[in-house]
């Protein structure tokens, strides 16, 4: 098969894609993962997917534009609301689907994807966004948390999908990590290389403004999940006394926390996107205490020009530069952020130009995924010849209203 490695964002990438089978684990929701499949369903515009779980009105006009067809999972009782129960049943599902006649499959991997059987002569890419993490390196934080009859049957359960899991990892021909931490965990779970790309993240919806503009708060920013570390983030603040808005949800979550917090820290719940675009722009610096395998918060801090105080694990070392984009701190602990806090102001990095940040953000955006997409496939024997594929070329940072002046 051979594809046209056109890697502008927007354009398809193949002139012909009606042979490729794109393979994702559920679609329920519209998270990291699924802007990761519409980016490709926008190189392989006639594509077909193939998927557990399929809740139409959760899903973007992108992805519900192409043909999606449902594994077994689906018919299952109430399998948009308990398709995590059913993950015993996926195996058998995914290797039911029958591929034949595809050129080329890619899956998309966080939770059992990978696993079908492509036709001996169709490339398979697997781009990785984790290793499920609930029967490999979070698999005792789960099942602590489970209740009495899962608890009972997670260990059975868990050792047979972790031998899948393996196993059909040596159906894969290429894989693709959403980065360096994840590439980790694939070499130590699969024993398989992966290569790097991170996922797109869309940049161009965020700028910075000028000073004047700018508040006195620090910002976090996410869901309200425990891996996140919004608690530390509270604890922090509290002992510091500065500001600090806290804006994600669910609102529950969020009451909770602002029951318990000090005036110093506002809670805005699940905001809109405007709402977290004004401040992620105006604020002193993103608090992202939190261990993620990618971490998109970050990036549209950084393109919308200011700076990251993170936690030195995971993602945020693949998009954040000690000491030029951000801080890192080493202690996941109330200490070691407050430290971070007091190391950052003293530091002077509050003072870099925001263009600065924002153009080190656009090393994350679509057509950098698409370029990296392409070479991965090339590197499988899927493509033009090597020389055609060409980096994205390098387009201006958007400023809003007034920035040129009064930026610094």
């Amino acid at each position: 098969m051979t594809i046209r490695p056109d890697i502008t964002a927007g354009q398809p990438l193949a002139p012909d894609s009606r042979r490729v089978a794109l393979i994702h684990y559920w679609l329920v929701g519209m998270r990291g993962g699924e802007k990761v499949l519409e980016a490709l369903c926008r190189m392989f515009p006639q594509a077909d997917i193939y998927t557990h779980v399929h809740v139409p009105g959760r899903i973007s006009e992108t992805i519900n534009a192409h043909r999606v067809i449902t594994t077994s999972v689906s018919r299952l009782p109430f399998a948009p609301r308990l398709y995590q129960k059913y993950l015993p049943f996926m195996p058998r599902a995914l290797e039911a689907i029958d591929l034949t006649g595809y050129d080329l499959v890619i899956s998309s991997e966080a939770g059992p994807a990978k696993g079908v059987i492509p036709p001996p002569d169709a490339p398979h890419l697997c781009y990785v966004h984790s290793p499920m993490r609930y029967i490999w390196d979070q698999y005792h934080t789960y099942r602590g948390s489970a209740g009495p009859l899962a608890r009972a049957m997670m260990p059975r359960m868990a050792h047979h999908l972790r031998t899948w899991d393996a196993a059909s990892a040596g159906r894969v021909d290429g894989f693709v990590a959403n980065s360096g931490h994840v590439a980790a965990r694939v070499r130590k779970y699969w024993r398989r290389e992966a290569e790097i790309v991170h996922p797109p993240v869309a940049v161009d919806r965020f700028a910075p403004v000028p000073r004047a503009e700018r508040g006195d708060f620090y910002l976090w920013a996410g869901e309200l999940a425990p891996y996140k570390r919004p608690d530390l983030a509270v604890e922090a603040f509290r002992r510091l006394g500065k500001p600090l808005v806290v804006i994600g949800g669910p609102e529950k979550r969020a009451r909770q926390l602002a029951a318990a917090a000090p005036e110093n820290i506002r809670f805005l719940g699940p905001a809109s996107f405007e709402v977290l675009r004004d401040h992620l722009a105006r604020c002193r610096a993103l608090i992202f205490p939190g261990e993620e395998d990618f971490g998109i918060v970050p990036v549209e801090a950084m393109a919308s020009g200011r700076p990251v105080i993170a936690y030195g694990r995971g993602g945020a070392l693949d998009t954040v530069i000690g000491g030029e984009t951000g801080l890192f701190f080493d202690d996941q602990s109330v200490e070691g952020l407050v430290d971070a806090v007091e190391r950052f102001e003293a530091s002077g990095i509050e003072t870099i130009d925001p263009l600065h940040l924002a153009a080190h953000a656009r090393r994350f955006d679509e057509a950098a995924f698409r370029s990296g997409i392409a070479a991965s496939l090339a590197g499988l024997g899927v493509g033009a010849q090597a020389g055609a594929l060409r980096p994205a070329p390098p387009r201006e940072v958007p400023l809003r209203p007034g920035l040129a002046l009064g930026l610094g």
